[in-house]
């Protein structure tokens, strides 16, 4: 018998096998674990991490200012009036020589080493696992921190994440001052895309946080191009659903508490609007968990109880009318909660649920005793809320039967999809896609073009309806919305169910024109609606057909598709360069698609449908609010904040028809 030596040396486990990594190495090696990753998204992190510090201070009650500024050469300030950054010598820390070190360097180049573990100098806090500024400075090629205190000004600075100076005393302040002040420059070895930081993805973010701790003024600049906001809001999150509110039509004024329970801090703020849709939004420690948890649950079981028995004490609620569930009452509504807990404890490190069963107590507590005696004072306001919720109720229960008519005629029920449906022959969802195609002749293209193995073509004919402004039940008897349905074999509202998609990619497909654009956009307010989790996960892409086809004639024949108009400039240069004239049709055609039908199939699946050469887009979702106030302000029934918004973007368009 004969054995692999080779194979048995390489899976040798001793000593030696056992790599030890010193200070900030394993964040440097494994920066997906602490950051969650080196992408764009990861890059942004890193920004948060550090205001996040800032943040723990306001809650402390020791800061009421912070400011972030972002420096042409991409680094990025963040200063706070907080305590600062203890730099007095540490008690118990040594360094490899057995010397004392400065508290600062400890703070700074050491894993889980800070003030968020008990110590009591934080009772609430974000940054539960102590690991946010070390990390940033684990993956920055520069890094100075300077803190005010006892009257001085102390600096160190560091390189990736090791030391480069001693904490040394580099100026005064004034009796009293005290904060810290963390500049950093992100490392291009760990971030090596060319990304820059984007202004409004940060400024929404701030603008989150300053609305979730009250009294906070924070200050954002960027010196990129002279742009700054500044964010104070005293009211705190009863603002903030004014914010989201402000395109809506509110039924009663904002519904607010803060109240202490057993040492958990609830802050929330409801109204009903016009709208047919929910907005929820639930932050545990100034974290957004969007994935909600026992302080959602905690609202939703307060606002279904407290309207039942307000409704059955008015006598408005009937027997006949049977009782409210959580689906009626959260129609129009939008709520915001934020808890402060001394020991959250949340699903997963990404911290996208709180698990804590006393905050559930908490938040209904606090609800069930600020809606009761808003229902009581308020008796008009309070027969419009339970008008909203009776009439959602009736929605609801025609819903539930056009949707289960719906379902009897889908693929899970009968096995008949829809009749335009070109459907795959391969029946593992996840190495199928469909392409939802605007039109008929698109469609006849795309079904040809494409790779009946894993693509299916599913036409639509005309624009949907629009899912904002519409009810449950009157969406449901589109035929154009059962089709998309039937397709995607999901179903919608109760009886969605992702493990149930007949296909992992969802592309929608549309011309490349003002029509083709709304019809995109109806597709979009759709999904987000109706199919949210379907868009949280992945799962819907939009299709990026070229805009040009330049086929030049002379010095052999090349045919080029440009995706741009400056990617079609580019090219007529480039060719300038050669001695070929772009006007002259001898030598080169210029042919612009404005709807897909111009494609023949073979151009279709060259440039739109080939895995291998094609450009998708992913939706996401990273900031359901502003998603939210931005499909109600352009789909909504509000017209004037629609018509500020074009009046104030008109001069960004770059391809109208006319």
């Amino acid at each position: 018998m004969m054995t692999d030596q080779t194979d048995k040396t390489s899976q040798e486990y001793g000593a030696k096998q056992i790599q030890v990594l010193e200070g900030l190495e394993a964040v440097r090696k494994r920066p997906g674990m602490y950051i969650g990753g080196t992408d764009a998204k990861a890059m942004h992190h890193l920004v948060n991490e550090v205001v996040d510090n800032s943040v723990d201070e306001v809650l402390a009650g020791q800061c009421d200012r912070i400011e972030i500024t972002i420096h042409a050469d991409e680094s990025v300030t963040v200063s706070d009036n907080g305590r600062g950054i203890p730099t007095d010598l540490h008690p118990t820390f040594r360094n490899k020589a057995g010397d004392k070190v400065s508290t600062l360097e400890v703070v700074m180049t050491n894993l889980h080493a800070g003030g968020k573990f008990g110590s009591g100098a934080y009772t609430v806090s974000g940054g539960l696992h102590g690991v946010g500024v070390k990390a940033v400075n684990a993956v920055s090629s520069k890094l100075t921190a300077e803190v005010r205190r006892d009257g001085k000004i102390y600096r160190q600075t560091y390189k990736e994440g090791k030391t480069t100076s001693k904490v040394e005393i580099v100026g005064k302040v004034k009796p009293g001052e005290t904060g810290t002040t963390i500049t950093f420059l992100r490392d291009t070895v760990i971030f090596p895309e060319d990304n820059s930081y984007k202004f409004d993805t940060l400024a929404q973010r701030f603008r989150e946080m300053a609305f979730i701790t009250r009294g906070v003024t924070i200050l954002f600049k960027d010196e990129r191009d002279d742009h700054e906001m500044s964010f104070f809001f005293e009211d705190g999150i009863t603002a903030f659903v004014k914010y989201l509110n402000r395109n809506k039509e509110p039924l009663h004024d904002v519904i607010s508490a803060v109240k202490q329970v057993d040492k958990i801090g609830v802050e929330v703020a409801l109204q009903y609007t016009d709208a047919t849709a929910s907005s929820e939004f639930y932050f545990a420690n100034t974290i957004n968990t969007p994935d909600g948890g026992t302080h959602q649950t905690g609202l939703r079981s307060a606002i279904t109880r407290s309207l039942n028995d307000f409704a059955r004490k008015a006598n408005v609620l009937k027997d006949k009318d049977g009782s409210l569930d959580s689906r009626d009452t959260l129609e129009g509504l939008t709520a915001i909660v934020s808890i402060k807990h001394p020991e959250p404890q949340f699903e997963s490190q990404t911290k996208v649920k709180l698990m804590n069963t006393d905050a559930k107590t908490a938040v209904e507590q606090v609800v069930r005793e600020a809606l009761a005696s808003y229902l009581e004072e308020n008796p008009r306001d309070a027969k419009a809320i339970i008008d909203k919720c009776l009439l959602s109720q009736r929605a609801r229960e025609a819903a539930k039967a056009a949707s289960e008519l719906v379902r009897r005629k889908s693929a899970l029920e009968s096995g008949t999809l829809p009749g335009k449906l070109a459907d795959c022959s391969e029946r593992d969802p996840a190495k199928c896609e469909i392409f939802i195609v605007e039109g008929d002749s698109a469609g006849g293209s795309a079904k040809q073009g494409r790779d009946r193995h894993f693509q299916a073509i599913l036409p639509l004919f005309g624009k949907i309806m629009n899912t904002e402004r519409a009810r449950l039940d009157k969406i449901l008897g589109s035929d154009a919305i059962k089709a998309l349905i039937s397709a995607i074999g999901t179903g919608i509202g109760d009886q969605f169910n992702l493990e149930n998609r007949r296909y992992d990619r969802i592309v929608l497909m549309s011309d490349a024109d003002v029509d083709g654009s709304h019809i995109r956009t109806l597709l979009l307010t759709f999904f987000f609606r109706y199919m949210t989790t379907l868009v949280e996960g992945g799962h819907l892409y939009i299709a990026q057909p070229p805009l040009y086809r330049v086929e030049t004639k002379k010095g052999g024949k090349e045919v080029r598709y440009c995706y741009s108009d400056a990617e079609r400039d580019q090219i007529m240069n480039a060719l300038k360069a050669k001695g070929i004239d772009s006007t002259n049709t001898a030598q080169v055609v210029v042919q612009r698609f404005k709807g897909l039908g111009e494609m023949n199939a073979e151009q279709l699946w060259e440039t739109t449908m080939d895995p291998t050469k094609r450009t998708l887009l992913k939706v996401t979702v990273d900031d359901g609010a502003e998603a939210d106030r931005t499909f109600d302000m352009l789909m909504g029934n509000s017209v004037p904040p629609r018509r500020n918004f074009i009046t104030r973007h008109a001069r960004e368009v770059r391809n109208l028809d006319v």
